[in-house]
């Protein structure tokens, strides 16, 4: 009774803030500006990252640009310096803890503080329980994960250091909802997103406004990593927007950015309606890809 009376009190405040809310979805935002802002993007190699870098590089930003394929991340760094920006490419394996670290030291000597890092770097295995291997289940959450956390620890001192700087967790609608033959992604997808969630709480708690911190949370985008993705939801998304939307995102500092809306809408619905009603609703999206199935009944 007591927790329910307390609750009754809140409620003029949560008017407010609904209120409030609502007027901010018609408001411009102010955009931050990010020239000369030291920005380490993982996986920059190709794909989201690789786009991600080049929207800084015309913003003027200081580039620091991690992956594991040598070829593809040299090629970003001269992209970006065509575009004016300074660019300084490094190969690194996102899921090997001890290289996180060893780079992450080099960067520093090299360049210097980091003061945005986007947590880009991915892999995914299409394929249910029984067919994907034990290694391929590890990596996923290494590179996936666990790499947010090596990093993150390497370059948040820091930030806290300054009350300043801005961590982007590069997650996916995955990390709300579950599909079939995803399951070691979707797992580590879920984690990304709790990690995102959990760290704005503890710098918070921390005492630290300064730094902020975001999510993209996109659909399937036609990077190739998913052979064949089909659902009734829309078609597949196009790299250039999901970047263009995490773009705005960083920029006005949003917390979560789902990639397209109604994604947050599907999510918000699981949570509520009867699961027989999901079950139905799944079936009519209808998410389709090419997977490997390695159970024989």
């Amino acid at each position: 009774m007591k927790v329910f009376l307390n609750s009754l009190l809140l409620l003029p405040l949560l008017i407010i803030c609904s209120l409030e809310s609502l007027i901010k979805l018609f408001l411009p935002k102010k955009k931050k500006s990010v020239t000369g802002e030291i920005v380490l993007i993982t996986g920059a190699g190709h794909g989201i990252g690789r786009l991600t870098a080049y929207e800084f590089a015309k913003l003027k930003a200081k580039l620091i640009l991690w992956d594991i394929n040598k070829h593809g991340i040299e090629e970003t760094a001269a992209q970006c310096r065509k575009l004016g920006a300074q660019a300084y490419s490094y190969v690194v394996d996102c899921s090997n803890r001890e290289e996180i670290y060893s780079s992450a030291k080099k960067v520093k000597a090299d360049v210097g503080d980091v003061s945005i890092l986007v947590n880009n770097a991915g892999v995914v295995y299409t394929s249910d329980l029984f067919a994907t291997q034990d290694p391929q289940i590890e990596k996923t959450f290494e590179v996936n994960v666990l790499a947010h956390f090596w990093t993150t620890k390497a370059f948040l001192p820091v930030m806290m250091k300054n009350n300043y700087g801005h961590i982007v967790t590069v997650a996916s609608a995955a990390g709300h909802t579950t599909v079939p033959f995803l399951l070691a992604y979707c797992s580590s997808k879920f984690a990304a997103v709790g990690f995102h969630r959990a760290l704005t709480d503890e710098v918070a708690a921390l005492g630290r406004p300064g730094i902020k911190t975001t999510c993209l949370c996109p659909n399937f985008i036609n990077t190739g990593f998913i052979k064949n993705p089909r659902t009734s939801l829309g078609p597949t998304l196009e790299p250039e927007e999901v970047v263009s939307k995490l773009m705005n995102g960083i920029l006005t500092e949003q917390k979560m950015i789902f990639v397209p809306s109604s994604i947050l809408i599907l999510t918000a619905l699981e949570r509520i309606l009867p699961e027989r009603f999901l079950v139905i609703l799944k079936q009519k999206i209808n998410i389709r890809f090419d997977a490997v199935i390695g159970y024989k009944p």
